[in-house]
């Protein structure tokens, strides 16, 4: 889930954008979803990784090809595949993680919760949008084919870690506090940050915060999901190298109300 979410602005390009909606199915998809994520997490952001290539500009790990990539392409943008792919969601089925020998969050959280359940899970990382679209229809776009997917595959619960930009925990405190404090998962699915980086996150009590302005510091992604009937598991993970500050969100589609669940219902 990780990735900056919409923003306040005007139409991305001249003219209405031509959305189409689809999972990669080739090298050069890939490699266009693997560009746009260098743009916003490596030159955006300021992060890195082992495996980012700085002279092909791609932001790659080695959990690439056991994931689906949802892609959102705008077909009236100009300059081929790699410009008008605006937009990614990489997605790691219960299957696929078995594959590989684990979920992505499971370096920074235990899920042991969700992994002993039984359900059918989805695993949602690297989310982002290009600048230019974000605060316009592109995020709803891609839930709309996010909840395709769902759909198609009976997916149950799912969830990933979404990031705040930087690592000064201080400055987080007051959204990671309200966070905490109002948005805490349910038992049954309070993954937790392990132990080793576990970053406390009721840093404030809940009497002495501004909570309006704890929920305006909130990256809107992590907003959309809470909004969508998530919750945040327990602890944060400070991510050095990817400069963030990282919270697991938990959405489980059997806790969700009749508005809410529209959005995972084929057709609707």
């Amino acid at each position: 889930m990780t990735g900056p979410g919409p923003r306040s602005g005007t139409a991305p390009v001249a003219g209405r954008p031509d959305f189409e909606t689809r999972l990669a199915t080739s090298e050069a998809e890939l490699r266009a979803a693997q560009r746009l994520r260098y743009a916003v997490f490596v030159e955006e952001l300021g992060g890195g990784g082992d495996m980012v290539d700085h002279a092909a500009r791609l932001e790659q790990d080695r959990f690439d090809p056991f994931f689906d990539h949802l892609l959102l392409i705008d077909r009236a943008r100009p300059g081929g595949l790699d410009a008008q792919v605006v937009g990614v969601y990489r997605l790691l089925t219960d299957e696929a993680a078995r594959e590989v020998g684990q979920f992505y969050s499971a370096d920074e959280y235990d899920l042991g919760k969700l992994t002993g359940s039984g359900r059918r899970l989805l695993e949602l990382g690297r989310s982002c949008l290009h600048p230019d679209y974000r605060g316009g229809a592109g995020m709803m776009v891609m839930w709309s084919a996010l909840a395709d997917y769902v759909t198609e595959r009976g997916i149950e619960v799912l969830f990933g870690t979404a990031s705040f930009h930087g690592t000064d925990v201080a400055a987080l405190a007051p959204s990671l506090s309200v966070l905490h404090a109002r948005h805490l998962a349910p038992e049954a699915l309070r993954v937790r940050a392990r132990a080793e980086a576990f970053q406390p996150m009721d840093l404030i009590p809940e009497a002495q915060l501004d909570r309006v302005a704890a929920m305006r510091a909130v990256p809107p992604l992590i907003k959309g999901y809470l909004k969508l009937g998530g919750f945040v598991g327990e602890g944060a993970f400070v991510d050095h190298a990817f400069n963030t500050t990282d919270v697991c969100l938990v959405l489980d589609t059997a806790l969700l109300n009749e508005k809410q669940s529209r959005l995972f219902r084929r057709g609707d």
